[in-house]
């Protein structure tokens, strides 16, 4: 089973990241990979068992369920249903924690899944430098923008 696991500062306080980060079909707004996004049959975004069906700017198509949703611990963790990427048995957790000193947001992203060992350091690639690192860039940057 292959591994990524990825984190972050963000200069913001933590209720205000988790507020923004906590919606999950938000992606859309603030990754630069979401080209557009939906929840399917209307569900609202934090029901567990909801399904996010998005299409990526390079054309890629993904949908993932909401496995558990938690506002106290700040957290979720959801499963590929869908995906262009060579994987399987996808599950992934993202979630935030108070840094007191300087009043900033840990961010953590990780994900475990089965890949082929010809496709595994490419895959972890992608999903951890291009999808999480990524995403938690312009997480920042989206709620810094806010204000």
């Amino acid at each position: 089973m292959a591994k990524v696991y990825i984190s972050g500062i963000i200069d913001a306080p933590v209720d205000k990241v988790w507020a923004y980060a906590r919606d999950f079909n938000g992606h859309g707004e603030w990754h630069p990979l979401i080209a557009k996004s939906h929840v399917e049959d209307g569900l609202p975004s934090d029901q567990v068992g909801c399904v996010r069906n998005f299409t990526l700017t390079n054309g890629g198509h993904l949908r993932e369920r909401l496995l558990s949703f938690s506002d106290l611990e700040r957290r979720f963790t959801y499963n590929i249903i869908v995906s262009p990427m060579p994987i399987e048995n996808y599950v992934a957790t993202f979630g935030v924690k108070p840094v007191t000193e300087g009043n900033k947001t840990f961010v953590e992203w990780m994900a475990e899944f089965d890949v082929s060992p010809a496709d595994e350091a490419g895959i972890k690639e992608k999903v951890g430098r291009g999808t999480f690192a990524e995403g938690i860039k312009a997480l920042e940057k989206a709620v810094t923008a806010r204000g």
